[in-house]
């Protein structure tokens, strides 16, 4: 596979030190992945199942960080309710 233009990185630092972590977004990602197909070498392409393969494993990471906001959702709202039912409890005693 060859390898991605400067332009890229570029970006990609620029993001990480605006927001002190690097976090890659859906827009990001097929704007780099769009850099990286652009600047592929005509004669020694990316091979489709690397290509498949990058697709699949943010397509999982998305995923899994949807999943993540759910559960510490779910976290906060049990630990709202614990709460709730405890002010009740000591308020009946």
């Amino acid at each position: 596979m060859t390898t991605v233009s400067s332009a890229t990185s570029t970006s990609t630092t620029s993001s990480s030190s605006s927001s002190g972590t690097l976090q890659l977004g859906t827009t990001d990602f097929l704007k780099l992945l769009m850099t990286q197909l652009t600047n592929q070498n005509p004669l020694d392409p990316t091979d489709p199942t690397e290509f498949t393969s990058q697709l699949a494993t943010y397509s999982s990471l998305e995923q899994q960080i949807a999943m993540n906001d759910t559960l510490t959702t779910m976290s906060d709202n049990m630990s709202s309710l614990l709460t709730q039912v405890q002010l009740l409890a000591s308020a009946s005693e």
